[in-house]
């Protein structure tokens, strides 16, 4: 089957592709996600929460208090309604710390079947197993501590090698580290220590980075953006030192709630936590002898649908399938992306496997701006690039795919803003090489298969050669040619048209 054969295929399979969601009740809030695309790595469809705070009291009385069962049992309600109404195919319902631990869970897990909803309790370590693979679903490389903070609880996972390694569960939850620092300074470090040190985890993060999962961490990230003026306010894969936590637990002491509100617009429950869960991670830094954290934007409800793949699904490159489906569903021809890269890589064949993967994702977005106005088609790719909802990818990746996107739809070889703040000189020239060659294979094609299958380029150190077969020669027109000079010249070659 060729290429162009199975990427047809491929496309009429997810013309339709089924909806799947999860129903994630967590000691600080509820929350329903939709999700709907490609297997590997779905599209956020429908993402609605609600903080019914069912862990807040549950340390001093062993309960949920009424107020947050009376918010569980609104918020279910709704989500249930909410499924049923997108017709989604598959609904998974899991429970956390808070109901685990709490006299009365199960008072909410017969609010949650009366409505039809099969609650799964997690335990402590299937919650930990679930935060690990959400990581390596979004950051397939990782190798480090995974750090999971919800309301109730604390989950630690060694992950390397794309596999799960040691992980534990322990109750520090955000919701409970109040109560612990009312007891006086250094309390909750020498809490935190004796947990640590009695679990066998002491200086386990000695040259490795903690990947920081849950919505208080990733708040955290959002401030350290908004007060270092960081022109990328894209929390997955941010990366704070552990430097920079001290100087943020002293800062989130300073600031009043509604200065915080103000400058991330995280929610008023969240401001109220920030400070302890910014106590927190300080000393579990100092504990595990991280010196690095790395933010994730992916944690429990994808890490269970990622341990739900085949072995084959779960090697797929997620940046490749998040790429070629945005390609699929805005650029013009199914195919295209794929046979460009093909037909630009003789060119590129020095490059690293880390930027191969990027020029191919620049190839799979090439076509996503013919619909938006011609004067900013460029700015458009730009866009696409830095904030689309990619992962596995850093930012110095984003400004690459960028300056690849801008130059190939229009912005020759110059380099917008923030692009020279997020990598380097040597890394946007090759970037802006690939989008010249793209350029071309575009200008040639037509935006078709045959005309790239039908030709190729070579480069033999010192002239940039075209091969066209004879009935094609028509296609080199003006514009052809100039693209071809604008890419050889970049290039420091000579532009030549042989014809086969």
């Amino acid at each position: 089957m060729s290429i162009v054969t199975a990427l047809f295929h491929r496309r009429v399979e997810q013309a339709t592709p089924e909806r799947t969601a999860i129903i994630d009740i967590g000691s600080n809030s509820i929350r329903l996600v939709v999700y709907q695309g490609p297997t590997r790595l779905p599209a956020v469809l429908f993402n609605e929460k609600v903080m019914a705070g069912l862990g807040k009291g549950l340390a001093a009385t062993g309960a949920i208090e009424r107020s947050g069962l009376a918010k569980a049992r609104v918020a279910l309600a709704r989500f249930a309604a909410v499924a049923r109404e997108m017709e989604v195919a598959s609904l998974r319902t899991v429970a956390t710390a808070a109901v685990r631990d709490a006299s009365n869970g199960g008072d909410l897990i017969a609010t949650a079947e009366a409505l039809g909803l099969n609650v799964e309790i997690l335990t402590g370590e299937q919650e930990a197993q679930g935060a690990g693979e959400g990581v390596l679903s979004a950051i397939p490389g990782a190798d480090g501590i995974v750090g999971d903070l919800g309301g109730g609880s604390l989950e630690l996972v060694r992950v390397r090698d794309g596999a799960i390694c040691e992980r534990v569960s322990f109750p520090l939850g955000v919701l409970r580290i109040a109560a612990i620092r009312q007891r006086g300074a250094g309390a909750l470090d020498a809490h935190v220590a004796a947990l640590i040190a009695d679990a066998g985890w002491t200086g386990r993060g000695q040259s490795l980075p903690l990947y920081l999962v849950g919505g208080s961490w990733r708040a955290l990230a959002q401030l350290d953006m908004a007060l270092t003026g960081y022109p990328l306010p894209v929390i997955h894969q941010y990366a704070m030192s552990s430097q920079s936590i001290g100087g943020l637990a002293g800062t989130v002491s300073q600031l009043s709630k509604q200065r915080l509100r103000e400058l991330t617009g995280m929610s008023a429950s969240r401001a109220a936590t920030l400070a302890d869960a910014t106590a927190l991670l300080a000393a579990l830094l100092r504990e595990l002898g991280s010196a690095t954290t790395v933010a994730s934007a992916f944690g429990l409800r994808e890490g269970l649908l990622f341990a739900a793949l085949d072995p084959e699904t779960r090697r797929q490159d997620p940046l490749i399938v998040a790429t070629r489906d945005e390609g699929r569903r805005l650029g013009r021809f199914a195919e295209h992306g794929d046979l460009l890269d093909g037909w630009i890589a003789p060119l590129f064949d020095s490059d690293p496997p880390d930027q191969a993967r990027l020029r191919h994702a620049a190839c799979l977005l090439a076509d996503v701006g013919w619909r938006a106005n011609p004067e900013f088609r460029a700015e458009r790719g730009v866009e696409i690039a830095l904030h689309g909802n990619w992962v596995a990818i850093d930012a110095s990746g984003r400004a690459m795919l960028a300056q690849a996107l801008f130059t190939s739809l229009g912005g020759a070889t110059t380099t917008p803003a923030p692009l020279p703040n997020l990598t380097t000189d040597a890394a946007l020239d090759r970037a802006t090489a690939w989008g010249l060659a793209m350029r071309l294979g575009q200008r040639l094609s037509g935006g078709l298969a045959g005309p790239l299958q039908r030709s190729r380029l070579s480069d033999d150190g010192s002239t940039l050669a075209l091969n066209l077969r004879h009935a094609d020669v028509a296609l080199y027109g003006e514009a052809v040619e100039r693209r071809h000079v604008a890419l050889a010249t970049a290039m420091g070659r000579g532009a030549k048209l042989l014809i086969d």
